[in-house]
């Protein structure tokens, strides 16, 4: 591999990679600050959370959420997580009313203080396809196909290097003569040759 080549190659790896770390810490390095990493799989909340969307969540006290926040709970007992906004709040029997905010009417049901999960406090479009499947599985295969793209011209160059050292052994026990001392700068040339080519002579 050229250097130039080589050059290139190492630019697109090195982004590659950084886009991999950053993606890590979005999906699973805030949750070591407290935030939960939810994805919108409903159009109830549009335009402000768009379906695919992904909604990090911070742990809240029910006393701290006022008319008008969005909030994110459990609805059910099938443990289903809905983020809607309230529009009410009922605090002497510990309930909240909601409303999606592309829905025409509030949420049949109210919601309990003990099901509450915290408040929306940022939100990335399109993220949330990659933190389910089928997405998970595609960013997981591209990050294997990463680390192996990222060590692949290290192996090569480790190869290129142990064909020259064969060729220059092959060029020695073809001509006993080279190996005089004599001889010395030109079988390093030879190898810095045959590695800048690939493994080749012209």
């Amino acid at each position: 591999m050229s250097k130039r080549v080589q050059k290139v190659w190492n630019a697109v790896t090195t982004v590659l990679v950084i886009l991999v770390v950053v993606l890590a810490l979005l999906l699973v390095g805030v949750r070591l600050v407290g935030l939960r990493p939810m994805c919108v799989l409903s159009g109830s909340m549009e335009p402000t959370y768009h379906t695919g969307s992904l909604i990090y969540v911070k742990p809240c006290a029910p006393e701290d959420v006022q008319v008008g926040d969005p909030i994110t709970f459990v609805l059910n007992e099938d443990l289903d997580v809905v983020t809607h906004r309230v529009v009410s709040i009922d605090a002497e029997n510990q309930h909240f009313y909601t409303k999606g905010d592309a829905n025409d009417a509030p949420d049949g049901a109210p919601v309990y203080f003990k099901n509450l999960i915290g408040r929306p406090v940022f939100t990335i479009p399109y993220l949330g396809y990659v933190s389910h499947p089928p997405g998970m599985y595609l960013a997981i295969a591209l990050a294997l196909v990463l680390i192996i793209l990222t060590f692949l011209p290290d192996v090569l160059r480790k190869a290129s290097e142990a064909d020259a050292r064969d060729a220059a052994r092959a060029v020695l026990a073809a001509d006993p003569a080279l190996s005089a001392p004599e001889h010395a700068a030109l079988r390093a040339q030879c190898a810095r040759l045959f590695a800048a080519n690939d493994g080749h002579f012209n």
